[in-house]
């Protein structure tokens, strides 16, 4: 385990000393010693108690049953060998930051394996514990098992997601079925003109049988040319290769919005990822294209030099997508029945110090000012019934600022358009999968 930052420990008239192991640790003396180990052991979270050399002098009965180890058997070991299966970084880096400021640090989706083998996720608090004289006597952890609450939202951001794929399944239905038709009719042609290619085949069989039996005459020559002319070679040769194209082309449109579908039924996942996020645009550009091309041009500027971003790559696909739509009903809305006016969404990538930031723009209608405070709660919409949940937004701001530790902000203007930044940061490392 990571070295950990510590003070020197001082006295205090009011801690007693545990000789074992020559650790000394934060426990009431006298009376107040049982009652004392009664309210830790009722405490409904997980609480344990170091050292400032990360001895566990408290270890109450929320933490025997989360991890399947005695009080009896943990108190005077160090932390890193009692036993623990749990992502020992996250922790320590956990306890070195709460000592170096001299604060509370939160640590979420710590994975730990419970003694039956099954793996689950931990949220802690971990608050350094100071003396008078402002030097560090240890550490408490106080934590939960959050497995559940994860489950929940994951469980919601897959609902949101499916609600929004729901309302484009007509758009994504004629975007796969535009292709489809013309793949459909090449390959008809295909059919016919192999057919064409067949016979005049067999008509050169057939000269080259009579010149070998020295039957050949003009008028077999001559009716060979005509029934070749009537078939158009020169018309095939040329089209055959176009269509080829074409078909191709329609194949790749096809599997492109396959592809696309794809990352948006995926679940999710509980580690971040380096992650293309040019590329991730480019497909959410895709999924959604029937939702904006017939109100709006979408312009892209995307950053070549934007380096892998570590982040949740599903849950950063659903909040674009959410980001490109509410950009379309909102220019929707300013153009009303003329088919004839194009608004403009523009998204661009770019690196700001160590941030990725991602801002995406539209001409729409703008956001009033006295509803702008309300934008990102949950069940909050403007949208008629029918075409809007309220969660988008707000599932969008969760998994920016929330899961991602980034950033989200909007700026609007009232007839002129919205813009909403997104920023994530560059710097910490990508959790691994073990």
């Amino acid at each position: 385990m990571q070295k950990l930052v510590t003070k020197p420990e001082v006295s205090d008239e009011r801690l007693a000393d545990k000789t074992d192991n020559h650790q000394k640790v934060i426990m009431p003396v006298g009376n107040g010693h049982k009652e004392f180990n009664r309210l830790i052991s009722s405490l409904p979270a997980i609480l344990i108690g170091l050292s400032n050399e990360d001895t566990i002098v408290l270890w109450n009965s929320k933490a025997e049953e989360a991890f399947g180890i005695k009080q009896i058997d943990a108190l005077g070991l160090p932390l890193s060998q009692c036993g623990l299966d749990w992502d020992w970084d996250k922790i320590a880096i956990g306890i070195n930051e709460s000592r170096t400021v001299c604060q509370p640090t939160r640590v979420d989706d710590i994975r730990f394996q419970r003694s039956d083998g099954e793996e689950r996720y931990l949220g802690m608090t971990i608050n350094p514990v100071e003396n008078d004289g402002d030097c560090i006597l240890g550490s408490t952890i106080i934590g939960a098992d959050i497995t559940d609450r994860i489950k929940l939202e994951t469980q919601l951001q897959q609902s949101q997601k499916m609600e929004a794929i729901g309302q484009l399944a007509a758009g994504i239905a004629h975007e796969i079925n535009t292709p489809t038709q013309f793949v459909g009719d090449n390959t008809r042609f295909f059919q016919d003109a192999y057919e064409d290619l067949i016979q005049i085949i067999r008509e050169y069989e057939n000269l080259i049988d009579k010149a070998k039996s020295e039957s050949l005459t003009r008028e077999l020559i001559a009716g060979a040319e005509k029934r070749i002319e009537d078939m158009d070679l020169e018309y095939l040769e040329a089209e055959i290769p176009v269509a080829i194209q074409h078909t191709l082309k329609g194949v790749s449109r096809i599997t492109k919005i396959v592809q696309a579908m794809k990352i948006f039924s995926h679940p999710g996942m509980i580690i971040k990822e380096p992650t293309d996020i040019n590329g991730e645009i480019e497909k959410t550009i895709t999924i959604t294209r029937n939702e904006w091309k017939y109100v709006a041009r979408l312009e892209t500027d995307l950053d070549a030099n934007l380096p892998p971003v570590p982040c949740f790559r599903a849950e950063l696909n659903q909040v674009i997508l959410n980001m490109i739509v509410n950009a379309a009903h909102a220019i929707a809305e300013v153009n009303g029945e003329n088919d004839s006016q194009q608004g403009i969404i523009r998204i661009r990538t770019y690196c700001e110090d160590n941030w990725a930031k991602i801002r995406i723009s539209d001409t729409g209608a703008g956001i009033p000012q006295n509803i702008r405070h309300k934008i990102f709660d949950l069940f909050f919409t403007t949208k008629g019934p029918g075409k809007g949940s309220g969660q988008g937004l707000a599932i969008s701001h969760s998994v920016i600022v929330e899961k991602h530790k980034g950033t989200l902000d909007v700026e609007s203007r009232e007839g002129k358009g919205t813009t909403f930044i997104i920023g994530l940061p560059l710097g910490a490392e990508p959790d691994e999968d073990e």
